[in-house]
């Protein structure tokens, strides 16, 4: 027999968990117990703490697995079931007697056991084997403790046997190969190796980063010398001019757009030869296309120096002031390159200078288009010099400066010696700039530009749109070989048709020609305060298309010659070139003939 006693006189002195003799206490069941009964009473039937526990109750369950609380004096709970461990045995045998019956039950890879406390015996795997040891064939079988880290002490290689595993040590290594052993001890000669290989594959990694680091390291180098050589490039072509040139504008020019080299190049295919489309006193043009599919004009200055650099940044700023259909349009610059490099829009047809004078070119220039072009011509000057923000002067007007787009509509270029000055001011220079054949005589002896010195090259680009000649002949002699000198003589001598161009004297347009041949005269006079401003011209010119326009309705208007003293005056200057290109820029002068005499215009009724 055995028992236990619990006392409890309140709950306050109960611990929940704890069975161990306040509110509940437990015993062990003896070994050997074949049957039991389970007794419960209390001393005093639950009197004395029929308040907080009217009843008592005892039970059987595997030892830690039922959790007391003082729940359970007022309450029995909802616990049905618990569980139990039963202690069996097979028959009433020991174990050397069972093996010899057909009817023992320990099957392959166990060990019986007698039991201690009875007769009987009872049934286990063999340490290395896991299951039912009293299932035939599938009962116990081999556990592979090599692949379960927890059973195996091995510190190297494991190999798993029938109810055991082996240690051992891979090549190189020697010992027993357990965690709790010798271990495996590494052989001198594989130390050593290992030495080397380690030494390696280190020298190799720190090799592999030191040529990333170098690699890094060169290419920060580069990029750092590209930008330099950029900064120096921008410093070089004018880039500090350029920012000092429109932050001193007072916002009359617009934001000049910074192309960058690559994007360039790119666009002229490296500067091919076949994308040229021209060349000018300040530098070669190529045709280009931009990444977004623009076609642009890119001008390519030459070498530069302060001087030039000087012109260039001028001429962005000049065009970055102006906004004209009659003037090309700037996009803007490039000044990281070697040399500087201007983005405008293409103008498709090429030069006013090649219309005219290119004898394979097929396309007839007739009288109502020149009369046109020149008109436009005008107006863009007239814009420059008097509408413009601040007034402009060209200071390089000739045919190959205006281009001509798809329609024939024309663009006034080349800004690079323009000037912005003030109103009613001239600019003196201590270099005359310009282009033989189109230099104004008065600025070429005083050196004192003025926007009457445009007028005089306009002039001349109205003599080579009536007669189709170029500004200045190698094949005549030095009194002739200004297109200005001859024409002038022409009018003084009423010669003037003997100069037009066979072309459009057969327009049958004798009265428009002769208004336009005395107002180039009156833009040729020597003395530029008796040249009409551009403004006029423009009117002028404009008044003349509109007679064309109105020929068949409008009266028609005799032109009379006024009986003033004609006279020449010539003014021999030393030269010192011999080119006679047109488009070729120059400081010199040859001697010029001109008159003074006025025609005018009458309307007759």
């Amino acid at each position: 027999m055995t028992g236990c006693m619990s006392i409890c006189t309140s709950t306050d002195y109960v611990r929940n968990g704890w069975c161990s003799g306040i509110g509940c206490c437990q015993t062990s069941i003896p070994e050997g117990l074949n049957n039991f009964k389970v007794y419960v009473g209390s001393y005093h039937n639950h009197t004395r703490v029929w308040n907080f526990s009217p009843c008592g109750y005892a039970f059987v369950v595997e030892e830690n697995k039922f959790n007391f609380s003082s729940y359970y004096l007022t309450h029995l709970g909802n616990e049905t079931e618990l569980p139990i461990v039963l202690d069996w045995a097979i028959e009433n045998v020991t174990c050397g007697v069972a093996k010899n019956s057909i009817r023992y039950a320990c099957m392959n890879n166990t060990e019986c056991h007698d039991i201690t406390d009875g007769t009987g015996y009872c049934c286990s795997c063999l340490e290395g084997y896991n299951g039912n040891p009293y299932l035939p064939g599938t009962g116990c079988q081999d556990v592979d403790e090599c692949k379960n880290p927890e059973l195996n002490q091995c510190e190297k290689l494991c190999s798993n046997t029938q109810g055991s595993y082996n240690c051992f040590c891979p090549k190189g290594y020697h010992g027993d190969g357990r965690k709790y052993g010798i271990g495996c001890i590494a052989d001198r000669l594989l130390v050593t190796k290992m030495k080397i290989v380690v030494i390696s594959v280190y020298s190799s990694v720190g090799s592999l980063f030191l040529m990333i680091a170098i690699w890094w390291l060169r290419k920060i180098m580069i990029k750092r010398k590209r930008m330099n050589r950029k900064e120096k490039f921008f410093r070089r072509n004018g880039g500090l001019l350029l920012q000092q040139q429109l932050s001193s504008n007072d916002g009359h020019v617009e934001k000049t757009k910074l192309f960058n080299e690559k994007d360039l190049d790119k666009a002229t295919d490296h500067y091919n030869e076949d994308r040229i489309i021209g060349h000018g006193s300040q530098g070669t043009v190529y045709k280009g296309m931009l990444s977004d599919g623009r076609i642009v004009a890119v001008k390519r200055a030459k070498e530069i120096d302060e001087g030039r650099a000087e012109q260039f940044i001028n001429e962005v700023v000049i065009l970055s002031q102006i906004n004209h259909r009659n003037v090309v349009k700037l996009l803007g610059c490039c000044l990281e390159t070697d040399v500087p490099l201007l983005v405008s829009e293409f103008i498709s047809n090429g030069t006013l200078f090649q219309r005219i004078h290119d004898p394979n070119d097929e396309f007839l220039l007739t009288w109502e288009l020149r009369l046109r072009i020149a008109t436009e011509v005008a107006g863009a000057l007239s814009y420059l010099h008097c509408a413009a923000s601040v007034p402009i002067y060209h200071r390089d007007v000739k045919s190959t400066n205006i281009l001509l787009d798809d329609k024939y509509r024309t663009k006034v270029s080349d800004f690079g010696i323009s000037r912005s000055v003030g109103v009613d001011k001239t600019h003196l220079t201590t270099l005359v700039q310009g282009t033989f054949g189109y230099l104004d005589p008065e600025y070429f002896q005083s050196s004192q530009f003025t926007e009457k010195s445009d007028v005089y090259s306009f002039g001349v680009v109205l003599v080579e749109l009536l007669s189709g000649q170029k500004p200045i002949s190698s094949t005549r002699s030095k009194e002739s070989w200004s297109l200005a000198t001859r024409f002038i003589q022409s009018m003084e001598e009423d010669h003037l048709f003997e100069i037009l161009d066979p072309k459009i004297i057969k327009a049958d347009r004798k009265e428009e020609i002769v208004a336009v041949a005395q107002l180039a005269h009156r833009c040729l006079n020597l003395n530029g305060k008796k040249r009409p401003p551009m403004k006029e011209v423009a009117g002028e010119l404009e008044r003349i298309r509109m007679l064309q326009q109105n020929s068949m309705t409008q009266p028609y208007y005799e032109i009379v010659e006024n009986n003033t003293t004609r006279h020449s005056e010539a003014r021999d200057v030393a030269s010192s070139s011999t080119g006679t290109e047109s488009d070729s820029t120059t400081s010199i002068a040859s001697s010029f003939d001109a008159t003074l005499t006025q025609p005018t215009i009458r309307k007759t009724t």
